[in-house]
């Protein structure tokens, strides 16, 4: 029962959810409104617990001298700027020019990096695709090699009419198949959390 009370809670909540995106009445948006909220406010404990554990285990490591120390001191290091440009006296919060700044002159680079890399890594990937010969690699890269035709950064009526069709691509085939997908794992967990509420066999599989 102990167990099953967590797989209870997510179907309650979820059908709530749903009831409300389908049937307009009042009583049951402001039910949802609710649970909304306090999935909002539990996500953030969730984000602060996982953040000052974070810091322990990296204070801890950089102490004991274990793991990596330069590592562990530019995470700590970094933590402590953003957070001091965000609560200092006087500050506004994500909005202050000080965060604005690190964000810009900090984060941004790294995560321009990051893509990148990620951007090697693909031709590396697609490298090794075209050597193996399977269909679904040539799949990709055929997908791949037409989003990159359609973004190209092109003026003039040919420009607007590949702007036009990648935007269609976005909402319609890619984002179907990203709708598809969400629609694929709720259904799976909806399922799964069912079987253990219900003590099915073989749900702890």
């Amino acid at each position: 029962m102990r167990r099953s009370l967590p797989a209870a809670t997510v179907v309650i909540v979820g059908l709530l959810l749903l009831l409300d995106y389908i049937i307009i009445n009042p009583a049951l948006a402001t039910i949802a409104d609710l649970l909304l909220e306090l999935l909002v406010l539990l996500a953030a404990a969730a984000a602060l617990a996982g953040g000052v554990a974070l810091v322990l285990r990296h204070w801890t490591e950089l102490v004991e001298r274990r793991g990596d120390p330069p590592g562990s001191l530019a995470l700590l290091v970094g933590f402590a700027g953003i957070l001091l440009a965000g609560l200092y006296p006087g500050s506004s919060g994500s909005t202050d020019p000080a965060v604005r700044w690190l964000v810009a002159a900090l984060l941004a680079p790294l995560i321009a990096g990051l893509f990148a890399l990620l951007f090697v890594f693909l031709l590396g990937a697609a490298r090794r695709g075209l050597t193996i010969r399977t269909r679904e690699g040539a799949l990709m890269l055929a997908a791949a090699a037409v989003v990159i035709v359609l973004l190209l950064p092109i003026g003039g009526a040919a420009g607007d009419w590949l702007a036009s069709v990648a935007g269609w691509t976005l909402a319609v085939p890619i984002g179907g198949a990203f709708r598809g997908l969400l629609i694929g794992v709720g259904i799976v967990t909806a399922v799964q959390a069912a079987r253990v509420l219900l003590a099915v066999n073989g749900a702890e599989e």
